[in-house]
């Protein structure tokens, strides 16, 4: 992961819209092996979670959604696209998504990660977020389920 540090007046952000979904469509099959559809991003605008796009000029770069529930904020997507990985964007989206979490009044962030996605874990626990459970079978798997790490962060 790099330690570049991100500005906001070169890098975007902005609220995710129904009509950024034909771009965010293009790049979620290529970094997960089991996507989420078009209903479920539609589902989570409906739902008025916090969605943004990380945006470079008119490029989206990466995606993120939150559920607020009460003080808890449940990080539900962070996804930058595959080849604008490895540059700190994730790290630069998942701070974004914190700050906004807290707007909202968000005393706590959970999220579920695959073990296998050690990348991610990585990340999280570089920001602050500590294991909490395992949740067995949480994931769809090629070879059946495959457990989530649930991890937690203080606000």
């Amino acid at each position: 992961m790099s330690a570049v540090r991100h500005d906001e007046s070169v890098y975007g952000f902005r609220p995710m819209l129904e009509q950024d979904l034909e771009a965010v469509m293009a790049i979620e099959p290529h970094i997960y092996s089991h996507p989420w559809t078009r209903g479920n991003f539609n589902d989570s605008l409906k739902s008025g979670h916090i969605a943004q796009v990380l945006e470079h000029h008119t490029v989206l770069m990466g995606y993120s959604l939150v559920m607020m529930v009460l003080d808890e904020a449940h990080l539900l997507n962070l996804s930058i696209a595959k080849h604008y990985q490895k540059q700190g964007l994730g790290r630069f989206l998942l701070e974004h998504m914190i700050q906004l979490a807290k707007c909202a009044g968000a005393a706590n962030m959970f999220l579920e990660v695959r073990p296998s996605n050690v990348s991610a874990i990585a990340l999280y626990e570089n920001v602050g977020f500590n294991e909490m459970a395992i949740r067995k079978a949480y994931y769809p798997a090629h070879n059946g389920r495959e457990d989530a790490v649930l991890m937690g962060l203080a606000l």
